[in-house]
């Protein structure tokens, strides 16, 4: 991808990410809503939230924490601005690693029991689904010979093909990543899932409006990944990813929050049976 090029495409994620993932989550609430036998909020209701949590008084509980929200929200950023740049798969992940280390850092300054408990626990679940992430990267790069997201975006074939495992993995820990039930054991999305909300109990006003808006440009990096497993034709790439979404939101809605234990030991399995193995299948064939 050209300089041009790669700047448009960091300029267009900057700009437009926050507003997708806005939508997608305003889709979340409405589909969730309706699996529930609800009405829902509307659509736009995440960006009503947003904009009054913006308004609303300052209160931190130490300077500190605000700098590492900053730092969360602008890695997350970063994040997704090499995907969509074109550029090193391996370092977008790193950064989004980056970025998550930051969040729990900023839960353990605010001295919270509560804070404390959803760090450590947000610390499980990268654990959890780390694994699963770097075998996916080495495993386009297996397919691909590059870690370059236009590479792997201009492979001449679907990776689906080569990776159905890798994919499977993926998904699998798309529902940690998402932060949907049965493993959002750190932080949840919805309401009814805790009065207390982990990770970010000690957060309000713009640090937690920051919290969401990465979440959105998370979510839509995220998407992206799905989307390079069928990259090949955009149009299919895209309505593959936004079932795969649903898919999420169907399993969100019909499990109960299981252990931490059951988080960290399915996931590894996973990455163990479905990555693993196909990165064996890639190796040997």
């Amino acid at each position: 991808m050209s300089g041009i090029n790669a700047t448009i495409a960091v300029i267009l994620y900057i700009v437009l990410a926050p507003v997708v993932g806005g939508l997608i989550s305003g889709v979340d609430r409405k589909i969730s809503a309706r699996m529930q036998g609800r009405y829902g909020p509307p659509i736009l209701q995440p960006f009503y939230d947003v904009f009054k949590l913006m308004a609303k008084q300052n209160i931190v509980v130490n300077k500190h924490q605000k700098f590492y929200v900053l730092c969360f929200l602008v890695f997350i950023i970063i994040t997704g601005a090499i995907f969509f740049a074109g550029g090193d798969l391996l370092l977008a992940i790193f950064a989004l690693t980056l970025g998550s280390v930051f969040l729990i850092i900023a839960a353990y300054s605010t001295y919270s029991p509560y804070a404390y408990i959803g760090a450590e626990r947000e610390m499980l679940q990268i654990m959890a689904y780390e694994p699963m992430v770097i075998l996916t990267v080495v495993g386009m790069y297996m397919v691909t010979k590059s870690f370059s997201v236009f590479d792997i975006a201009m492979f001449d074939q679907p990776l689906i093909y080569s990776l159905p495992g890798i994919f499977l993995g993926f998904v699998f820990i798309l529902t940690i990543k998402f932060r949907k039930s049965p493993f959002d054991i750190s932080m949840s999305h919805h309401a009814h899932q805790e009065i207390v909300r982990g990770v970010v109990t000690e957060f309000s006003g713009k640090e937690l409006a920051m919290v969401e808006v990465a979440h959105w440009y998370e979510n839509v990096f995220l998407l992206g990944i799905v989307c390079l497993f069928f990259a090949s034709n955009p149009v299919i790439a895209i309505v593959l990813a936004a079932l795969t979404y649903f898919l999420e939101i169907f399993i969100d809605n019909n499990n109960s929050r299981l252990k931490w234990q059951s988080a960290l030991g399915s996931a590894w399995i996973v990455a163990l049976v479905l990555g693993v193995g196909n990165i064996a299948f890639l190796a040997l064939r």
